[in-house]
């Protein structure tokens, strides 16, 4: 057995291993929001990474499918705990959570009265409802885009969401909660789709 064989087994085997574990504290992350997880997460992610980019042979028998596999679930677990740890850092209890997944803004209406003259109206309601589950199908959509080498499509992903929120995004809270999300959900998507592209390319 040869150096190049050995070295690409020990490539698969240090990407099977950071991968295994990238899902491992994905899910945790997500089951159990603690930062630490999150971290580690990334650190692994990363490792898996360096690993599959660094792969020279053909992925050994079975094991495609199984990188596919742990990949998708590392894009869908950690990118939920990763928007989450990055809209802490950055706005922190800033903002009221809703019931349904949203977040609780504060609309201000001048009212003008002729009887009691001008006076401010204050109206709470929730926004950006249903962001966990979009959350989920804009990852699994973005990592199946990249693995399947049509990264344009990430275009579309985001041009739904844009749309699909423009009228909920008046209130300064809501524009920034949906920029961090979004950002840190698919940046997240994105890498671990590229650990599967480049294991299995």
């Amino acid at each position: 057995m040869n150096l190049f064989v050995i070295a690409d087994a020990i490539t698969w085997s240090a990407l099977m291993l950071a991968l295994v574990a990238a899902a491992v504290l994905s899910i945790l992350a997500s089951v159990r929001p603690r930062r630490s997880f999150v971290w580690f997460a990334t650190g692994s992610l990363g490792a898996a990474l360096l690993a599959a980019a660094s792969a020279h042979g053909p992925a050994p028998i079975g094991v495609a499918p199984l990188v596919v596999v742990l990949g998708l679930a590392v894009a869908v677990f950690g990118g939920s705990a990763a928007a989450g740890t990055a809209l802490d850092l950055a706005m922190g209890g800033a903002v009221s959570p809703g019931l349904h997944g949203g977040i609780i803004v504060t609309d201000r209406r001048v009212d003008a009265d002729l009887a009691s003259g001008v006076h401010a109206v204050e109206r709470r309601r929730e926004v950006l409802r249903g962001g966990l589950t979009i959350g989920v199908l804009e990852r699994v959509a973005s990592a199946g885009a990249i693995i399947a080498g049509f990264p344009e499509a990430l275009a579309i992903v985001v041009a739904i969401k844009g749309v699909g929120r423009f009228t909920e995004l008046e209130a300064p809270e809501a524009r920034e909660r949906f920029i961090i999300g979004t950002f840190a959900s698919l940046i997240w998507a994105c890498a671990a789709a590229l650990v599967v592209h480049f294991a299995i390319r």
